[in-house]
């Protein structure tokens, strides 16, 4: 699949030459920061995850959001200093601890952490999807369509985990007025 979104992407980078030295609007530099602010945020939760949990998969999951934020957040930056805009400001590093030194009155359990990942992923996966789509300059929305690619590739991992660790919240069914629900029609 991710062979599919390379082959788009490299055609669409080739298209982005005729966009070279148009400036970008107001609406580009304000989905950069917006989106490089979420990426500072969701960095310090992310260590605190990896400082409170014992779960090796969730941990797993956590490191791996660490390193593609940090891989998106180099090249925000990146882009975003080329570009003359400022950057957000950035919280402070958690110190490293032992998720056993924890006292438990304060650590987060495992569920809240992946729930909580999930949603700071779902937050840039949908903040991606709106700078794509309000990106005239070919290059911005190619950037954000890369970042909503990476960030759903981790996110459907994540769920796996969640629906196998039975951490994952599912709305009510919605059974319409006088409907039978699938459920009720495989039992009969």
């Amino acid at each position: 699949m991710e062979n599919i979104f390379e082959t788009v992407i490299d055609a669409i980078k080739s298209v982005a030459v005729q966009d070279e030295g148009q400036p970008l609007h107001v609406g580009e530099v304000m989905s950069c920061w917006i989106y490089l602010a979420g990426l500072e945020l969701a960095k310090v939760t992310v260590q605190t995850g990896l400082n409170t949990t014992t779960d090796g998969e969730l941990k797993e999951m956590l490191e791996e959001d660490m390193k593609l934020g940090t891989s998106q957040r180099e090249r925000l930056h990146s882009f975003m200093l080329k570009e003359g805009i400022p950057l957000p400001s950035a919280p402070e590093d958690m110190p490293v601890s032992d998720p056993n030194s924890v006292p438990l009155g304060v650590r987060l359990t495992d569920d809240v952490l992946a729930t909580e990942l999930s949603l700071k992923l779902v937050s840039l996966i949908m903040r991606a999807a709106g700078g794509a789509t309000e990106s005239i300059r070919t290059d911005v929305g190619v950037m954000f369509i890369q970042f909503q690619a990476e960030k759903y590739a981790l996110a459907t991992r994540l769920k796996h985990l969640m629906r196998k660790r039975g951490w994952i919240n599912i709305p009510p069914f919605y059974l319409p007025p006088g409907g039978k629900s699938n459920l009720e029609s495989s039992s009969n």
